[in-house]
């Protein structure tokens, strides 16, 4: 009897461990987050033992999908702010100064905007961090703007990528890419 006993509030006792409310795990968001590093992969160079160094930077941001919209002029209107993103404003760190367009940008977590036109985009970087979309957004936090030339692409990004190809050993370049344009900057460190 006394076996039957503990076998039971045993079996009780886990039930009441192991009982999750469902209710309250947070629904995901259809606009998974991304992270982007350069160098490319560096969590897991780190983890292999290839490098040794800091990263130069990371990119955090929501990566909303195409879905069959039109993405410039429409979803995201010309001439206007835009977040970088889905959902929260996109994060750019440094990990160490950087210079871009010769203007130099202390370490640190910023947040990025941008203007898109027709023939460039407006890149900014901003002290502002932690934020949803660009609705708080200040031209007085701005650390610098960058006009960049857009170019078409001759196939269609389904997913919102920003990613860092390698130039030479003080330099990357920073692409941003969806729908059929892409944009980008060059920071050297």
């Amino acid at each position: 009897m006394n076996k039957l006993l503990l076998g039971l509030i045993f079996i009780f006792y886990n039930l009441l461990c192991n009982a999750q409310d469902i209710t309250k795990i947070p629904e995901l968001d259809r606009s998974g987050m991304d992270m982007s590093y350069y160098p490319n992969l560096y969590p897991l160079l780190k983890f292999q033992g290839k490098i040794t160094t800091a990263p130069i930077a990371r990119v955090i941001y929501g990566r909303p999908h195409k879905d069959g919209r039109v993405i410039y002029g429409d979803l995201i209107k010309y001439n206007e702010l835009w977040r970088v993103g889905a959902n929260e404003a996109t994060e750019i760190e440094f990990f160490k100064d950087v210079k871009i367009n010769n203007t130099k940008v202390l370490k640190g977590r910023y947040t990025l905007y941008c203007i898109p036109t027709t023939t460039n985009w407006t890149f900014i970087i901003n002290r502002d961090t932690d934020t949803w979309g660009a609705f708080k957004y200040s031209q007085a936090k701005d650390v610098i703007r960058i006009k960049s030339p857009v170019s078409t692409l001759n196939y269609v990004v389904e997913n919102l990528a920003i990613y860092f190809d390698k130039v030479n050993d003080h330099s990357c370049t920073m692409h941003l890419a969806w729908d059929n344009l892409m944009s980008d900057i060059v920071i050297s460190f």
